[in-house]
């Protein structure tokens, strides 16, 4: 199902300066990242953004998850 889940983002030169978005969309991954964060849930998100479905939000959060796979990370500080 992710490979399916990551079919709904797509990155285009031409939309948002090639920032993953969903499919169909100008809506970014980071910008639903970004609402969740801040305390939305999936299905609010979904209510606010019509034709947006509880999978393209699932597929932003697979798609990031995915991303940081091969990432190294350093301290931001020292405790």
């Amino acid at each position: 199902m992710g490979d399916a889940l990551l079919e709904r983002i797509t990155i285009d030169p031409d939309v948002l300066v090639g920032k993953p978005v969903i499919r169909g969309t100008r809506l970014s991954v980071e910008f639903i990242l970004n609402l969740l964060a801040h305390g939305a849930t999936p299905y609010e998100v979904v209510q606010e953004y019509d034709g947006l479905a509880i999978e393209d939000v699932q597929a932003c959060l697979l798609f990031a998850s995915r991303a940081l796979e091969d990432t190294e990370f350093m301290p931001l500080s020292e405790a």
